[in-house]
């Protein structure tokens, strides 16, 4: 397996030397051919989504989308406003969340072959897109947009996803290069953090999707890591991104994220994007060429305070962008909207989803018993890919959860009422619900009385202070009054079962009387089919939660060393749990969480046994082969994730109790067993030294866990490293 790897990589890299260097000459030619100007004005925006090309030399402008689960609607020129197309509806997939639930890097290869075809069909060369920021908090309003809190299954998921949308001549932009972990005070917060934490959890993924993933470009973050500004920031950038990892691509900056020219112009900026936000609109100060990379870079090139060497290392990597993208006479057309890619919406979906409780069996729910379903709550028909700030989608349609119910089951009774409400979706600010709650709250009660079972829709949304861009969450619990209307229907009825929706853990002191409990995410356009298929049993479950639910706030690491911790004092705020991040943090404190990561149930049940090594001593550059049988026990067909945990005993520094650093999903049909091997690298067991400013592998006992859930551990193996 590991030969086979090496010899896969060794091609693709000679391929891409070969195409560097067919390019690389190319791209010389151009620029000696380009003004000063003409270099300039490829450095920053025209518009609220392109940059200028240069059309005596045939050189295109770049065009770009925001769109981590779907291409966005066209934007006006100079506005954020919608452009009024009639003909920019797209598939919206899951949100990367339910991506990284399905523990599953094929269907991210999947994910994104169809993303990039639908962006390359509208003529996008840039997607804006995937997110790899780390789940720190769970009251941060993008972590819907991330692949959850291990840097291992980050790193693992965002690859094949990079490849495919890269595959159509569309570049992935990764982002938010780095420590963008929040919303409040994104802008401008000043990120302290251990530079062993920095190494450790929050830059794999990016280091990943440069090295493995080949990734184009890089979006950089809005916050500051040692008082610099991560758009130009000297170590981030120079040092580390372009220096250390080799990376050829453009670093483009979130939007409004450059502040300063100078450093823009050293540090490591190419191409700068959304300064000032209305362009032409609003005055001439907000012209495009007012914009740190433009007339003012200009002049600091012209009088000799900046090399031109500067710019002409810019203008190299965005010519290297075009040559792989809308320079690229090899691309595809692209498609959207068709069946292909809804089928991979909705079996994401359905990987994704994650079956958390099930007492009694509670699910699945038989589709041809005739019975009467109470579907209450507000997402059980709300659109969810609307709204969120830039993953705001405008779908060709969206499957609701109780769509999706009604067609699945045509022989039961459902009924339907909202129990509560929201306020319309609204970027920057909330919006009342016009819907009395009394009255909402006493026809909910009416129907749950006259069900057999009742199905509660709830959890979050995408508005302001819910999961979106923009701002954070006010609370651990659910808002807009679910907690007290589902006390209210569990004394109505103690048939309960409920679905959340969202992209974020919540407080859930009503898990006790709940039958059964499904976390499903934002799921796309197949949405409701995807959850009518894991409610009927039509598809078993198999997604695993990416990240750790804790029982309250101050049981996550973020939140229990206090303000200064999170969400900092509006200047500064201090990472003070260090490496000790989700999981970490509970197995090591020994704190019981609500739900673990790596937690998740199944409608049939799996047995790990001759879980083993394949040796007991190792020596560095050496891999550890893990084997064992996954049998499938139960009645029906479904899928399990082996998880392979590493930890250090006697550790010379703090370490935590184990970290992911392999897995596997498998599926079996009833009575069926197999073999699953799975390899970790020495050097995936080190640790970052930072008296040495490197990577240090500590000789001695290490333990290798195996199991199903980072709480659900089969055996554990003792092994030594020389």
């Amino acid at each position: 397996m590991k030969k086979i790897i090496l010899t896969s990589l060794f091609i693709l890299s000679s391929f891409l030397i070969q195409a560097q260097n067919e390019i690389a000459p190319k791209i010389e030619e151009i620029l000696s051919q380009l003004t000063l100007a003409e270099k300039v004005a490829m450095c920053h925006a025209q518009s609220k989504f392109s940059t200028k090309g240069v059309p005596r030399l045939g050189i295109p402008e770049i065009w770009m989308s925001d769109g981590p689960h779907g291409v966005r609607a066209e934007i006006s020129w100079d506005s954020w406003d919608n452009a009024g197309w009639t003909n920019d509806s797209i598939t919206a997939f899951p949100a990367l969340t339910c991506l990284a639930a399905s523990f599953q890097p094929s269907l991210a290869k999947k994910y994104g072959i169809a993303l990039g075809e639908e962006a390359r069909y509208r003529k996008k060369d840039v997607l804006l897109g995937p997110g790899v920021n780390i789940y720190r908090t769970p009251l941060n309003g993008r972590n819907f947009e991330y692949m959850g809190e291990d840097p291992h299954l980050a790193s693992t998921m965002v690859v094949p996803y990079i490849q495919g949308v890269q595959q159509n001549g569309v570049a992935a932009c990764v982002k938010h290069y780095v420590l963008n972990n929040q919303e409040l005070w994104r802008d401008h917060i000043n990120v302290e953090v251990s530079t062993r934490a920095l190494y450790e959890i929050y830059l794999p993924a990016f280091k990943a999707a440069v090295q493995e993933g080949g990734a184009w470009s890089i979006m950089s973050a809005y916050n500051q890591y040692q008082n610099q500004f991560c758009s130009h920031n000297e170590l981030l950038i120079n040092k580390i991104l372009k220096g250390d990892w080799g990376f050829d691509g453009c670093v483009i900056t979130d939007w409004g994220a450059a502040h300063d020219t100078r450093q823009a112009a050293l540090y490591g900026l190419d191409i700068e994007m959304g300064t000032g936000t209305n362009g032409l609109t609003t005055s001439t100060q907000n012209h495009y060429d007012n914009y740190f990379l433009a007339h003012p870079f200009l002049n600091m090139l012209q009088s000799g305070e900046i090399e031109e060497a500067v710019v002409d290392d810019k203008v190299r990597r965005i010519l290297r962008l075009m040559f792989r993208t809308n320079m690229n006479p090899d691309r595809t057309f692209g498609r959207m909207n068709n069946v292909e890619h809804q089928q991979v919406a909705r079996k994401v979906a359905q990987e994704g989803i994650v079956l958390l409780k099930n007492e009694d069996n509670f699910f699945p729910l038989d589709p041809n018993k005739k019975m009467t379903i109470a579907v209450i709550g507000e997402n059980a028909f709300r659109p969810l890919t609307t709204g969120g700030g830039s993953s705001d989608l405008k779908p060709k349609y969206e499957i609701s959860p109780l769509q999706g119910m009604r067609e699945r089951f045509p022989n039961a009774v459902i009924l339907h009422t909202l129990g509560y409400a929201s306020g319309p979706p609204a970027y920057g600010r909330v919006i009342p619900s016009r819907y009395d709650v009394d009255s909402l709250r006493r026809e909910a009660l009416v129907i749950a009385k006259r069900a057999d079972v009742v199905l509660f829709v709830g959890g979050l949304n995408k508005n302001h202070h819910q999961d979106c861009e923009g701002g954070d969450r006010l609370q651990y619990g659910l808002d807009f009054g679910q907690e007290e209307l589902l006390r209210m229907l569990q004394d109505a009825n103690e048939n309960i079962g409920v679905v959340l929706l969202s992209g974020n853990a919540v407080a859930m002191p009503w898990l006790g009387r709940t039958k059964g409990l499904i976390q499903g995410w934002f799921l796309g356009s197949e949405a409701g089919h995807a959850l009518a298929d894991v409610i009927s049993g039509d598809v078993n479950p198999s997604g695993k939660l990416p990240f750790t639910f804790p029982a309250k706030l101050e049981d996550n690491a973020a939140h229990h060393f206090g303000p200064l911790s999170y969400p900092g004092d509006s200047i500064n705020q201090h990472y003070k749990e260090g490496i000790l991040v989700g999981y970490r943090w509970h197995d090591t404190k020994k704190i019981k969480p609500l739900f673990a990561f790596g937690h998740g149930l199944s409608y049939t049940s799996f047995d790990l046994s001759a879980i083993q090594t394949d040796k007991k001593s190792y020596a560095p550059g050496e891999y550890i082969t893990i084997s064992c049988k996954v049998a499938n026990t139960g009645q029906r067909a479904g899928s399990e994730v082996v998880q392979v945990y590493v930890g250090k005993t006697k550790s010379e520094v703090e370490r935590a109790q184990k970290e992911l650093k392999a897995f596997s999903k498998v599926m079996l049909e009833p009575g069926k067993e197999a073999t699953v091997e799975l390899q970790v690298g020495l050097d995936k067991l080190a640790y970052y030294d930072e008296k040495s400013s490197g990577w240090k592998l500590e000789k001695g006992e290490y333990v290798v866990y195996v199991g199903t859930a980072s709480d659900k551990i089969s055996k554990k193996v003792t092994i030594s490293v020389k």
